[in-house]
Formats: structure tokens, C-alpha cells, sequence
């Protein structure tokens, strides 16, 4: 394996050229804004978030302001983020901040990691970027990276933390606000440079140094995972138009008035079925639906 300087200096230099302006770079920004952006960039392209994050902080700024205000409230707010359960589980997340921790986002993983919502990545991602601590934050992106650059594969293997936070760790900065950049630029690299589908390794500040360019770029002999399914005309669907119908209004609808919603009774029903299950409606009278 490469040593530190080998990648982490050129990386570190780069980002700090290229990198974009994003919100949650800037000088100042809040660790609750650290927080409250990387639920909304699970699973979500960073363009849709950026104008729904700044709404919301403007609305919350903190975590005991969303926590005074019905969990429905946080799901209203989410619009078309996608998978609105991370709405709810924010606001839970700002209820034990605000309950354990006087209202204050914790420094620590393990703090971290006891909020409900937050896992091993956010935790981690939140400690670096938003308290400078050093540790190896690990997400899709940077597990690209490793595999091409430093053991010579096409595609990361399947995430292992057991596996992939020590080879991040290994190539950490010692000091901690190098490693911080480093964790950033990692993930910067992955996100525009080394792509998926099409690498630009002649922008890459690792091309002379890359295993899998050394190699002769070798083709991958894992199996692409399955395609998503399609959003149109599935349940998921369903379930955003359910939702769509109780952010338009401040009171509850009746059955009735949701099924509209949705043209085949049956994927109403398991939308319907589903969306209680998961807490993301309530039934305040027979027949009748709401946010919780």
C-alpha cells in the first residue's frame, strides 16, 4: 500500500483548489447544519439539497427549534428529498440533542452514534467536518478511490467497515486538519473526478501514483448490481403521493380524499399499510389520515 505523503498531499493540494462551494465548507457553518446535510445527502444528489437545507436551517437553525415543533412538521418540510423517514429520524435526532445534550450537537462518535438515525458514517463524518477531529470517514465515494488508486481494482468490493475504515486510516495526515481535508478531498475526488462511469484521470492529482492506471486499467469482474426499480408506477411512488396530498393542507384528509391519490386500490392500500408502519402518517379518527 502507498505511503501517507503519497496520496494524501497531492489530494489535500487539490481540494484545496478545486473543491466546491458548498454550504457546509464555509467558515462558520453550524455542526447542527454539518448534521442536518449529510441526513439530506443520503441517497440524494447534492443540487436538490442545497435549496431544501438552507430552507430548513433558516426554519431551525437549531436542534431545540425543530424539536419543539410535531414530527410531521420535519416530514412537511422534506418535500421531495426522497426516503422521508430520514425526516423523521432527524427530528428525533434533535429531540435527544436537545434533551441529552442541552441542545448542542455532541463532538464525539460514540455520542454521535447513540442519536437515533446516525450511523457509522454520519458520525464520523460529523466529528471531522464538523469538529475537526481525525478519523477516517469512509462513504462510496472514497471506497472508489482506495480500490483504484491504491489496490489496482476497477470498482470497490462490497462496504466492510472492518475492512474499509483502517485502509482510509492508514492513509490519514497525522495532523488533524490535514486529515480533515484529506477525508474531504477524498470524497471531492470520487464525486467529480474519479466518477463511476467515467474516470478523468487526466484531472486526477493521482494519475502518476494510481494502481489500477499502472495496471493498465483492468476490467472489473464483479457483478453490477441490479438496476433500481423504476419510480414510476411503483409503491414508492404511491407513498410520495399520499405524502404529497398531507403536506398540501394543515388538516387531516379522509381516506376518500387520499385515495384519489393513488389509481390502483391495492398499491393504495400497501402504500397506506406501509406509510403507518413506518410512522410517517397517523390515524387522529376512523378513515382519516395526517402527518404525525
Amino acid at each position: 500500500m502507498p505511503g501517507n505523503a503519497d496520496l494524501a498531499g497531492p489530494v489535500v493540494d487539490w481540494f484545496a483548489r478545486h473543491a466546491r462551494d458548498l454550504p457546509w465548507r464555509r467558515p462558520g457553518f453550524p455542526a447542527w447544519g454539518t448534521l442536518v446535510s449529510e441526513f439530506m445527502l443520503q441517497q440524494t444528489p447534492v443540487v436538490r439539497v442545497i435549496p431544501r437545507l438552507d430552507e430548513w436551517l433558516t426554519r431551525w437553525p437549531t436542534p431545540d427549534a425543530l424539536a419543539a415543533e410535531p414530527a410531521g412538521e420535519a416530514v412537511r418540510a422534506w418535500q421531495s428529498l426522497g426516503y422521508p423517514r430520514r425526516a423523521l429520524n432527524l427530528h428525533a435526532c434533535a429531540v435527544a440533542i436537545t434533551e441529552r445534550h442541552d441542545g448542542a450537537v455532541p463532538n464525539d462518535v460514540d455520542a454521535l452514534l447513540a442519536l437515533p438515525g446516525v450511523g457509522d458514517y454520519t458520525a464520523r463524518a460529523v466529528a471531522v467536518f464538523a469538529f475537526g477531529a481525525r478519523h477516517p470517514v469512509v462513504d462510496t465515494n472514497i471506497r472508489r478511490v482506495i480500490a483504484r488508486a491504491v489496490d489496482g481494482l476497477p470498482e470497490a468490493p462490497a462496504p466492510n467497515a472492518k475492512r474499509d475504515l483502517p485502509a482510509m486510516d492508514a492513509l490519514l495526515p497525522e495532523d488533524d486538519d490535514d486529515a480533515a481535508r484529506f477525508n474531504a478531498g477524498m470524497m471531492e475526488l470520487g464525486a467529480i473526478v474519479c466518477t463511476a462511469r467515467s474516470p478523468k484521470c487526466d484531472l486526477c492529482p493521482l494519475a502518476d501514483r494510481c494502481a489500477w492506471r499502472a495496471a493498465g486499467y483492468p476490467a472489473t469482474d464483479v457483478p453490477r448490481r441490479a438496476p433500481q426499480k423504476k419510480y414510476e408506477g411503483s409503491d414508492r411512488q404511491a407513498r410520495g403521493a399520499i405524502l404529497k396530498a398531507l403536506r398540501a393542507t394543515p388538516h387531516p384528509l379522509a381516506a376518500a380524499q387520499l385515495a384519489a391519490a393513488v389509481s390502483d386500490p391495492a398499491q393504495y392500500s400497501r402504500a397506506i399499510a406501509g406509510l403507518l408502519a413506518d410512522g410517517l402518517i397517523v390515524t387522529p379518527a376512523d378513515d382519516t389520515f395526517a402527518l404525525p
